[in-house]
C-alpha cells in the first residue's frame, strides 16, 4: 500500500515539474497541432476519405489476425504493401490532398491585388449581361453553363476548349451557348469579367450522394466548386432552372435576379471566398424554405 501511494506521489511530482518548465512555445506547437488534427478531421468528415478509413481499419484488424495465426502467405502480401504504405495513401487521399491544400492556398496570405474601380466595373457589366442571358435560356430552356474563376487559377481547364478572351456580352454568350454551336455543350470560362473561352470540359463530381435526376452540366458544375473556390452556374435543359454551385454545394432555382446578387456579392467583394459562403448561407433552397412554410401552417 505504501509502494502505491509512493507511486502516486512520483506521478504528481513528474506532472508538476511538466508544469513548471511549461513554456510559450510548447503552447504554441500544442495549438499548432491541434489545429492540423482539427483540419484534418474536418477535411475527413466532408468528403469520401471516411470510407476509406473504414476500409484502412479492416485491413489493420486483418493485419493483426494474420500476426497472430502466422499465416505466411498472407503476411508477405501485407508486407509488400506496408513497404509503400506512404504511397498508397497519396494516390488513395489525392483529391483529399488537393482540395486542402488548395485551401491553405486560398485562405492564406493574398498575394493578388485588389480590383480597381475598371475591374469592378468590367467584372459587374460581365455579370449583368450573363444574367440576362441566363435569363433568356432558362424562358427557352437552353443548356448553358459558366465558370466564374476566383483565386483558383483554372488554366488547365482553359486549355481544354476554344481561348476567345473576348468582352462579355448576352449576344456573345447567346451564341456559344445556342443549340448545336459547336462550344455549346462545354463550359464558358469567366476571367476577371472577360470570357477568357468556351467549350471548356469540366471534371465531374464523384459524390454518391447527389440527386439521381441531376444531370451532366450539374455534375461537372459540383465537380469544378470541389476543386476549386470559383462559382459555376447552370441552366437545365430540361427544366429551364438556373442552379450555382460553389464548394461542392448545390443552390437550385435561382431566379436571374437572385443570380445576379449572389455573384455581385460574391466576385466584387474584397474577399471573394467568405462572401459566396455568406449567399449560401442566407439563402436556402426553395425546397427547404417552402417546407418551413408547411411547418408554420
Amino acid at each position: 500500500m505504501t509502494q502505491t501511494w509512493q507511486e502516486i506521489a512520483q506521478f504528481f511530482e513528474r506532472v508538476w515539474a511538466i508544469i513548471l518548465s511549461f513554456q510559450f512555445k510548447d503552447a504554441l506547437d500544442i495549438l499548432f497541432v491541434a489545429l492540423i488534427i482539427y483540419g484534418l478531421i474536418r477535411l475527413l468528415r466532408e468528403t469520401r476519405s471516411v470510407q476509406l478509413l473504414k476500409g484502412l481499419f479492416w485491413l489493420l484488424l486483418a493485419w493483426g489476425v494474420i500476426k497472430t495465426l502466422h499465416m505466411n502467405a498472407s503476411e508477405s502480401v501485407f508486407k509488400n504493401l506496408t513497404d509503400n504504405f506512404v504511397l498508397l495513401l497519396l494516390v488513395l487521399f489525392q483529391p483529399e490532398i488537393r482540395s486542402l491544400l488548395e485551401s491553405v492556398g486560398v485562405s492564406g496570405f493574398k498575394f493578388l491585388p485588389q480590383k480597381t474601380a475598371r475591374d469592378r466595373e468590367i467584372q459587374a457589366a460581365a455579370i449583368r449581361q450573363i444574367c440576362e442571358a441566363f435569363g433568356q435560356f432558362s424562358a427557352e430552356r437552353v443548356g448553358a453553363l459558366v465558370v466564374f474563376e476566383q483565386e483558383t487559377m483554372l488554366g488547365e481547364i482553359i486549355k481544354t476548349g476554344t481561348g476567345i478572351d473576348a468582352q462579355v456580352t448576352r449576344q456573345f454568350i447567346g451564341n456559344v451557348f445556342f443549340p448545336k454551336a459547336p462550344l455549346h455543350d462545354g463550359a464558358a470560362v469567366i476571367r476577371h469579367g472577360v470570357l477568357a473561352a468556351a467549350g471548356c470540359i469540366l471534371p465531374l463530381t464523384q459524390n454518391p450522394d447527389l440527386d439521381p435526376a441531376l444531370g451532366t452540366r450539374h455534375r461537372a458544375a459540383i465537380g469544378m466548386s470541389e476543386q476549386s473556390d470559383a462559382l459555376i452556374a447552370v441552366v437545365s435543359e430540361e427544366t429551364g432552372s438556373i442552379s450555382l454551385a460553389y464548394k461542392g454545394n448545390l443552390r437550385r432555382d435561382v431566379t436571374p435576379a437572385e443570380m445576379e446578387a449572389a455573384l455581385n456579392e460574391a466576385l466584387l467583394g474584397p474577399v471573394p471566398m467568405k462572401r459566396a459562403i455568406g449567399f449560401f448561407r442566407r439563402f436556402g433552397s426553395r425546397k427547404d424554405a417552402a417546407q418551413t412554410q408547411e411547418e408554420k401552417s
